[in-house]
């Protein structure tokens, strides 16, 4: 048995433990736009072949319009008190960097909030829907998507991608998170830049050794509560604030 005959296999085994099966697959973002369609991946966590973990919820949101979502997090959340009313026990402390009146986009959210009993200290930069989403989405006009990169608060490093889609039903509206944990870059100011810890940060190894199953899990049971908690205020929340009141029909409504 020579060189050649031995070297060959390993050199794939270490390609995969690199890389992933197959070699440098990556994960679609998009395949949960389709308007009507559930695939059974609605609230659940999975690793792909890549070593990404994908975390998915889907929170129904009675009396809720896209638009006040929206507002949530362009208009109206500003301080650490607001921030709290979206989870009483997580929720620590809340700033803004970069932020316009009236527009997420460009600017980032500084938080401090436990997930799975751990204190994470991020920064939270929300990005046009496109970066995340690719141009050929599937979303619709009355659509609105909060996308964003989480990464460290305290260090120039992004750590994954999340989406949050919210679209009109019938009785209000659906709002279906998405985050993909191991998507690694450095971070200078907002943009992100080439460097080795990226590329070993996206290694299938990496990945692997580094996002537990149980933190995929911790983050989905935490978006499950904050978006919940969402739901259940905003309705009486913005209507206060702004005097305008939902026009969607409720489920009560819907059901005579």
């Amino acid at each position: 048995m020579n060189f050649m005959t031995i070297g060959g296999p390993l050199i794939v085994l270490a390609l995969i433990a690199v890389f992933g099966w197959p070699s440098f697959k990556g994960t679609s973002n998009g395949d949960f736009l389709e308007a009507e369609k559930y695939t059974g991946f609605e609230t659940s966590v999975r690793r792909h072949s890549n070593g990404v973990y994908e975390v998915s919820v889907l929170t129904r949101m009675p009396d809720v319009e896209p638009e006040m979502v929206r507002w949530w997090f362009g208009d109206y959340l500003t301080t650490t008190e607001q921030y709290m009313t979206w989870h009483p026990t997580d929720h620590v402390w809340y700033d803004w960097e970069n932020k316009s009146p009236g527009e997420h986009i460009g600017a980032s959210g500084l938080v401090h909030e436990y997930i799975g009993g751990e204190l994470a200290k991020l920064r939270i930069q929300f990005v046009p829907p496109e970066e995340i989403l690719g141009k050929n989405n599937n979303l619709g006009a009355d659509d609105v998507a909060i996308c964003a990169r989480p990464g460290l608060l305290e260090q120039p490093y992004y750590a994954g991608e999340m989406c949050h889609i919210v679209r009109r039903t019938d009785y209000g509206s659906e709002m279906r998170s998405r985050f993909w944990l191991g998507r690694i870059a450095k971070r200078k100011g907002n943009d992100r830049t080439r460097s080795i810890e990226g590329v070993i940060g996206n290694t299938y190894l990496a990945r692997k050794l580094g996002i537990r199953k149980s933190d995929a899990v911790a983050l989905m049971r935490h978006c499950v509560e904050e978006m919940g908690y969402l739901a259940d205020l905003l309705p009486e929340l913005y209507a206060s604030e702004t005097g305008q009141t939902n026009t969607t029909p409720t489920i009560e409504d819907h059901g005579q």
